[in-house]
C-alpha cells in the first residue's frame, strides 16, 4: 500500500492547483490516504496510517474482489468563509457503516475510530478542500475484506481505508429529468438494499445507461414486489411535495437510510411541513406539485421531469420552490452560514 510514513502538512493558506469553478464528480488525485486494517486473531483494527494516495495490493481471491465483501460511505467537508473546516454529521455515516458491516458480516471501526480517520484524511489533504461555496471535499470511507478466500465465507482479514476528492456537481446541467424503470430492480426485500454495500451499484449501471442513451439524467426504480411503488434513483433518495404534505418512501429494507435524507426530513419539520415516511404509489408521484432528489453527493435537486410508461411530467423548479428553500438552509448550515441549532456540523480544525 505504497509508503506508511508519509503525511503531508499543509500551510493553512495553501491551495492546490485545481480549476475550482470546473469540478465535476470525479476523482481528483490527493495527497493522503488513511489505512487501517484487521485480522480475525486480533479483537480490534490496528492503530491506523496515513500514507500517500495510490495503488493497493489484493490477492486476486480477496474477499472483496470475488464475492463483493465490502462496504463504502460518502461524506464531505466543506470551508467556512473564515478558512475552518466542517464536518456534517459524520457520525451518522459511522453508525451506518456499522450496521452495514453487521448484515455483510464485518467487523466494523469504532464511531471514535471512524471520525479519527475522517478527521485525519480532511487534514491531510487540507489544501484541496475548495474554497468556500466553490465545492467540498468528498471523502470516501471502504471496509472490504482483503484475506484470500477461494470458498463462500466471510474473510478473515479486512481493510478500513479513506481517500478523498475534491467535488463539484453530482449531475451536470441544470434539470434533472428521470425515467421510471419498471422492468429492472435496485433492491428486494430480504437483500442489502439498506446498506451501502457495493454490490448495491454495479447492477443499476445497465438500466442508467440505457436512460442516459435516451437523454435522461436518472433512473427511478420502483419495488420489486409490486412494481406500483417508487423506492430510489440509482444513488439518491427521493421526496414528493403535494400541498404541504412532503412524502418519501420509509428507509426499512429496500431504501438506504440517506444522511441527507433525514437531515432534510427534519429540517422540513421545524419549516412547518407535514412529512411522512410512507409507501409512495407512482400515479401519486405523477400529481405531485415537485419532486426532488437527495443525496450526499447531490445534496438537494428539484426534478424537471419524470417520464413513465411513455408519458412525461413536469414539475415546479426554481426559485420559490420547496426544494430550493431547504436546500438553501442545509447547505447553509454545511457551510457555516447559517447557525448550526442542530448541533449537525463538526470543526476539525
Amino acid at each position: 500500500m505504497g509508503s506508511l510514513e508519509h503525511l503531508v502538512e499543509c500551510d493553512k493558506t495553501e491551495y492546490a492547483n485545481v480549476n475550482w469553478d470546473e469540478l465535476g464528480f470525479a476523482l481528483t488525485k490527493t495527497d493522503c490516504m488513511f489505512v487501517m486494517n484487521w485480522c480475525k486473531d486480533g479483537e480490534n483494527f490496528s492503530e491506523g496510517v496515513l500514507t500517500r494516495f495510490g495503488n493497493i495490493e489484493l490477492c486476486p481471491s480477496s474477499g472483496i474482489l470475488n464475492y463483493g465483501q465490502g462496504l463504502f460511505e460518502g461524506l464531505k467537508a466543506y470551508r467556512k468563509e473564515d478558512e475552518r473546516i466542517l464536518l456534517f454529521r459524520p457520525e451518522e455515516n459511522a453508525l451506518r457503516m456499522q450496521m452495514g458491516a453487521d448484515r455483510m458480516c464485518m467487523p466494523s471501526p469504532t464511531v471514535e475510530q471512524f471520525l479519527d480517520a475522517v478527521k485525519k484524511t480532511v487534514l491531510a489533504n487540507k489544501r484541496w478542500v475548495p474554497p468556500h461555496g466553490r465545492g467540498a471535499l468528498y471523502v470516501r470511507p471502504l471496509l472490504m475484506g482483503t484475506s484470500p478466500n477461494l470458498g463462500v465465507k466471510p474473510a478473515s482479514e479486512y481493510t478500513f481505508l479513506v481517500y478523498a476528492s475534491p467535488v463539484g456537481n453530482y449531475h451536470k446541467g441544470p434539470n434533472l429529468n428521470l425515467v421510471v424503470e419498471d422492468k429492472t430492480h435496485r433492491a428486494t426485500p430480504g437483500g442489502t438494499g439498506g446498506v451501502k454495500a457495493v454490490t448495491n451499484y454495479s447492477p443499476v449501471y445497465k438500466a442508467l445507461t440505457e436512460a442516459k442513451a435516451k437523454g435522461f439524467t436518472d433512473v427511478l426504480f420502483l419495488d420489486a414486489l409490486t412494481g406500483r411503488y417508487i423506492e430510489e434513483g440509482s444513488a439518491c433518495n427521493v421526496f414528493v411535495l403535494k400541498e404541504n404534505v412532503i412524502s418519501t418512501p420509509p428507509a426499512h429494507g429496500t431504501i438506504l437510510p440517506g444522511i441527507t435524507r433525514k437531515s432534510i426530513i427534519e429540517i422540513a419539520l421545524t419549516f412547518g411541513y407535514q412529512v411522512e415516511e410512507r409507501a409512495v404509489p407512482i400515479e401519486e408521484v405523477l400529481d405531485a406539485e415537485e419532486v426532488f432528489c437527495t443525496g450526499t453527493a447531490m445534496v438537494v435537486r428539484s426534478v424537471a421531469s419524470i417520464t413513465y410508461q411513455g408519458k412525461r411530467i413536469e414539475y415546479k423548479m426554481g426559485e420559490g420552490t420547496v426544494a430550493q428553500k431547504l436546500y438553501a438552509t442545509l447547505t447553509g448550515i454545511q457551510t457555516g452560514l447559517i447557525e448550526d441549532k442542530m448541533g449537525w456540523t463538526v470543526s476539525i480544525d
